[in-house]
């Protein structure tokens, strides 16, 4: 931070962070005077808090729920009721559930200190007591059937405070402090809680993820892999059992399955955010509301949230299915075309090259741009083409003669694509064919519109205006679709081999292995086990590299994982670093962010790096 940051933080009061944990202070001041005054109670009385607070809100939203009630009995009576009708009791509906949510966070906003005392007086108990013997309830008892952390001995539950979680066995000894108080409301106001790694961000979000499982909507809390979704269910599930709270992990069962739908039904549900996501998409592939898991999407909490919502956001979750198989033999049969085409595309560039530079040299940047942007447009990746870019002002040269050609809506942009066989839009990941490339790879003899496909509307406009009986015309409307159809398929076979060709290079996008073709992320330099390229790209990519074209596949649905969380009527997450990503985040998400202090002062000093530029300047 400079001088002029710091000053001006002085002067204004401080960061906004540290204005925020401000008004935040005074609701930890509640919680912990309303923590004192739980000690009296007997571990029934605490656990009786859970049903008081449920009857708090469902006092506060009866009116709603009653009206909507009246709505349900008055479509069920009526089952032949006028579609229009029925049409205005659903928005009403929709309406009314809308404002039984803002209603519910009014109450949930005002039991908040009492409710984080209650989970933070259970965790004390936990910490203090080996055993906790409690009056039973059916919930107690159906956990004693397969929980290691409650047996029951006549009409009480034992809860214990050793279980097992993740594989491992643990005793519970922790206790929110206040810093920890502090992320769990900006947990629940639906922002961001930045903390450092080792604060307990685990324990921190059984605070709002019981509050807000009060409501009885649900409450979703997303991890990264599997493995951190079941250990945290059963890390911190007994906590939420303890108060009456059912907690289950939908990493634990096989989608669509009836043990699935019933995780989705308990107060709170952990999983991985793939996880979530697919069986959204297998609820919108189901045939009858009945076979759907998932219910509405209240409040998702996620874990290390900048990796989900900004790195992997836009990364699309796809289920796809089988396809007929003659595209495969498309591949095989156009592979010799596109690689004639790609060779020839490759000397054009390396010419357009050679060129540039040359006249760059000579000191003329606007014909030397022009060969420069042709080169560009032809190959971006081409590895001599990257490095002369690197030198010094070659890439202004570019950007300069592009944006030229580029004004009026890209009009004289074909001054350009016309010497090249085929253009290269990297930004839009996409190749098209120019004319002197589709008579490249027609063969001799051939149709000349082998590779052109027919324009549908005027050609059927000259078929309506022609001679000849309806029967003819509707015989010539059906051949020309069909030849359309089949126009269609030979091109999207051409394009994804010129992609696979162009775009996606071995040991960069993906690697041969085991002779299959795999995916690397691009994130993390992982190979992706199972994963395809859709639409075709993958068997593409498989006949460049002359190994088993698997069988084809089509989408059947799709979504980012950044749609999906943004379906969520309440969104928040916690992180170790959301500083540097609050921009994005507010941008997409409308999500604040608000730095959390540490529960002690960090003795560790951070600097700036030091980069040297070579290694001789480091010693």
């Amino acid at each position: 931070m400079n001088l002029l940051t710091k000053a001006l933080t002085k002067l204004f009061g401080g960061s906004k962070y540290d204005k925020d944990i401000r008004e935040l202070e005074p609701l930890v001041v509640q919680v912990n005077a309303e923590f004192s005054k739980l000690s009296a109670l007997s571990h029934d009385a605490l656990r009786a808090k859970t049903a008081e607070f449920r009857s708090r809100i469902a006092d506060h939203v009866r009116e709603q729920d009653q009206k909507m009630e009246t709505i349900r009995i008055k479509m069920d009576s009526e089952p032949d009721m006028n579609p229009d009708q029925k049409e205005e009791l659903y928005q009403a509906l929709d309406s009314l559930a809308a404002e039984k949510t803002e209603k519910g966070e009014e109450i949930l906003n005002k039991i908040l200190p009492e409710a984080f005392a209650v989970v933070k007086e259970t965790a004390r108990r936990f910490k203090e007591n080996p055993v906790l013997p409690v009056q039973a309830t059916e919930l107690d008892r159906r956990l004693s059937v397969n929980r290691d952390f409650v047996e029951i001995e006549g009409e009480q539950a034992l809860y214990k405070s050793t279980w097992t979680a993740g594989g491992s066995s643990v005793t519970w000894d922790m206790v929110h402090y206040d810093v920890q108080l502090i992320g769990g409301m900006v947990l629940h106001n639906g922002k961001i809680a930045e903390m450092a790694t080792g604060e307990g961000k685990t324990l921190v979000a059984t605070l709002p993820a019981y509050l807000n499982g009060l409501f009885g909507q649900g409450v979703h809390i997303v991890t990264v892999n599997n493995y951190l979704a079941k250990r945290d269910a059963e890390w911190m599930g007994p906590i939420m059992h303890f108060l009456g709270l059912t907690v289950d992990c939908i990493d634990n069962y096989q989608p669509n399955s009836p043990e699935r739908k019933t995780a989705y039904a308990c107060d709170i549900t952990y999983g991985t955010n793939n996880e979530f996501g697919f069986d959204y998409l297998r609820d919108n592939m189901v045939r009858h509301p009945e076979e759907m898991v998932q219910r509405k999407h209240h409040y998702a909490m996620v874990d290390e949230v900048d990796s989900v919502l900004v790195d992997d956001a836009r990364t699309p979750l796809i289920i796809s299915g089988p396809v007929s198989k003659h595209r495969d033999q498309e591949f095989e049969a156009y592979k010799p075309r596109i690689q004639r085409l790609v060779e020839a595309q490759r000397k054009a560039v390396q010419g357009f090259l050679t060129e540039a530079k040359r006249l760059i040299d000579a000191g003329d940047t606007e014909k030397g741009g022009i060969a420069l942007l042709r080169a560009h447009r032809g190959l971006p990746k081409h590895k001599a083409l990257i490095k002369y870019l690197s030198e010094s002002g070659v890439k202004q040269v570019l950007q300069k003669t592009e944006n030229t050609f580029m004004q009026d809506n890209s009009r004289k942009m074909p001054e350009i694509d016309q010497e090249l066989y085929f253009v290269i839009d990297e930004k839009s990941n996409s190749v098209e064919m120019v004319e002197k490339g589709i008579d490249l790879i027609t063969a001799a003899g051939e149709d000349p519109e082998f590779f052109v496909l027919p324009d549908v509307g005027a050609i059927m406009a000259d078929i309506d205006q022609g001679s000849g009986d309806d029967t003819t015309r509707l015989e010539a409307k059906d051949k020309l679709l069909q030849d359309f159809s089949i126009k269609s398929e030979r091109l999207h076979a051409v394009q994804q081999l010129l992609k696979a060709y162009t775009l996606f290079e071995l040991d960069t996008e993906y690697v041969v292995m085991d002779g299959k073709v795999k995916i690397v992320d691009e994130q993390t330099g992982r190979i992706m086990e199972g994963r395809r390229y859709s639409d075709g790209l993958h068997q593409a990519i498989e006949a460049k590299e002359n190994v088993k074209v698997q069988d084809a596949t089509q989408t059947f649905a799709t979504v980012t994982l950044q749609n999906f969380f943004r379906m969520y009527h309440k969104l928040c997450g916690m992180t170790g670093t959301a500083e540097t990503e609050a921009g994005e985040l507010w941008e997409i998400y409308k999500l604040d962010v608000t730095v959390i202090p540490t529960n002690k002062p960090i003795t560790r000093e951070d600097r700036d790096d030091l980069v040297y530029r070579t290694v001789r300047e480091k010693y």
